[in-house]
């Protein structure tokens, strides 16, 4: 493992989990898509770095060096900030202007940085700041729920809240479940019929595009990980 965490759920119902790790050495693998986006505290080489990593629509390469101390806020689809918009941090990540050694600026105020432990208290004030909502509306359609708003409302909504289509949610969303499917050791072509695929080619492009390994490869890295 190139890099040790611990995870637990939050108390938030605007945050879906918290997690804190540290690299253990330096090293480059694929991150997938990621519909959430998430707030990123990098301690390193004793400086402090806190980072408004957005949606990613596309698994890319990432690279760490040895040493750094993380914290992940990970925050619910629906959950944005208004004054910041989801769609200005597509595929790309921002780092929050320092204050001090142990705080920063966020919307006109300085703010300490968050630990793992306080890390539900501080999403709170921001909740009470109004710094962070909720789209109801997005969170009903998320849920399968109808709703009676235009097409054309409901999509420029999940575009504010989440800075993706709903479209783009679902076949991320498809995606995992076939990565699923294939940990729990259903057959590539029972996958391509569970998961709604059209055929094979159309299940490899997908995993590929959102999660960076073809089904063959997710197959593989499982029997490799029971061997191990």
């Amino acid at each position: 493992m190139s890099i040790s965490h611990i995870v637990r759920l939050s108390d938030s119902p605007l945050v879906e989990e918290v997690k804190h790790g540290r690299t253990e050495r330096a090293a480059t693998t694929i991150r997938p898509a990621e519909c959430c986006w998430h707030l990123v505290l990098i301690r390193y080489n004793g400086g402090a770095e806190l980072r408004i990593v957005g949606p990613l629509t596309i698994a890319t390469p990432l690279s760490y060096p040895e040493g750094a101390e993380l914290l992940w806020i990970k925050f619910r689809l629906g959950a944005f900030m208004p004054r910041l918009p989801l769609k200005s941090f597509l595929d790309t990540e921002k780092s929050l202007p320092d204050a001090t050694s142990q705080s920063f600026w966020l919307d006109g105020s300085t703010w300490q940085y968050p630990s793992y432990e306080n890390a539900d208290t501080f999403v709170e004030w921001l909740v009470r700041k109004e710094i962070l909502v909720s789209d109801p509306v997005v969170k009903a359609a998320l849920q399968g729920q109808p709703q009676e708003v235009a097409d054309r409302t409901l999509r420029h909504r999940f575009l504010r809240a989440t800075g993706l289509t709903q479209k783009q949610i679902q076949q991320f969303q498809r995606a995992q479940l076939a990565w699923t499917l294939l940990q729990q050791g259903v057959s590539i072509l029972d996958t391509v019929e569970e998961a709604g695929y059209f055929d094979q080619p159309h299940l490899t492009r997908a995993l590929k595009h959102w999660l960076g390994h073809t089904p063959a490869q997710i197959v593989r890295m499982e029997k490799t990980a029971v061997i191990l």
